[in-house]
């Protein structure tokens, strides 16, 4: 068009992912609205299920990914585990990372087009550790090996486990970029009401994530106040690990607090219930908006 200027250039941002479980597929959308919003990711740190899905995004492969686990049943994703006896772990995790390598491919990080980190944990050296170099999905193995559950997985040389051990909320692996903002999203966001339940002054309220529920048809998960002596021994892990991972995340919040944070409420789905990936994904749009509009982007 005759007279037309250059067409702006894209606001560029660093984007730093948290380790939740299944929760951490709300970052999917989370990344759609920052997109959708005309935002240009151009580095990404993330531990646990937050490094599986920033990599997958540094890879250029989401939007396969997306559509792959929308279309698993929960009969399809426990056929992907593999048990293992008389090891440090009861999964191997194998048959899940190569069901999710035909979508990816296997690329090596530093080829990706977006800077990405995964953070992982040496427990012998009690550190985190950056992975930047190498195989992707050697990286994002060693990210989400959640101590007791996967087994530990090599890299380097050395035997690494879930980076949500001591970085659930990896903000200072995101720093040095030329990004103009840093987006962090913490999965351990406040619960949410179920609807009906009265607010602090009394009135019967439902909030803005029961509304999405309620809206989309979607099954709300909400337990009150259960006892752990009747936990099964993961939901029990999971509920320490949780638990010690929102301890510090608001401590790194607090010591080195980014632009802009999104929180997914913590109570939105069991860690492990990844079959649930449509409705996490419409959670994770719901709060990225909201974060947005609040603060004007």
């Amino acid at each position: 068009m005759p007279g037309a200027g250059p067409a702006p250039a894209r606001e560029k941002v660093a984007l730093a992912l948290g380790a939740g479980g299944a929760r951490g597929l709300a970052q999917i959308g989370v990344i759609e609205v920052l997109e959708e919003r005309g935002l240009e990711i151009v580095t990404i740190s993330g531990a646990s299920s937050g490094a599986l899905v920033g990599g997958i995004h540094a890879a250029g492969r989401l939007r396969e990914f997306d559509a792959r686990l929308q279309a698993m049943s929960r009969r399809d994703f426990l056929r992907l585990l593999d048990p293992v006896f008389g090891r440090s772990g009861m999964l191997r995790g194998d048959r899940l990372v190569d069901a999710m390598r035909e979508v990816v491919g296997d690329p090596l990080i530093e080829d990706l087009p977006v800077r990405f980190t995964a953070v992982a944990v040496d427990l012998q050296r009690q550190r985190e550790v950056w992975l930047q170099t190498g195989p992707l999905w050697e990286a994002l193995r060693a990210s989400f090996a959640i101590p007791g559950l996967f087994l530990a997985h090599e890299v380097h040389g050395r035997e690494l486990v879930d980076g949500g051990l001591l970085a659930p909320l990896p903000i200072a692996a995101t720093r040095l970029s030329d990004a103009h903002r840093l987006i962090a999203v913490d999965m351990h966001g406040w619960p949410r009401r179920p609807p009906g339940e009265p607010a602090a002054n009394g009135s019967p309220v439902q909030d803005h994530a029961g509304a999405v529920d309620a809206a989309a048809g979607h099954r709300p998960f909400w337990r009150r106040g259960r006892d752990a002596r009747d936990m099964g021994l993961v939901e029990v892990m999971s509920r320490a690990l949780d638990t010690m991972q929102a301890q510090i995340s608001r401590v790194q919040l607090a010591l080195d607090p980014p632009e802009l944070v999104i929180r997914i409420p913590r109570d939105v789905c069991q860690f492990y219930e990844f079959w649930r990936a449509k409705e996490l994904i419409a959670i994770g749009r719901h709060e990225a908006t909201r974060a947005l509009d609040a603060a004007g982007y």
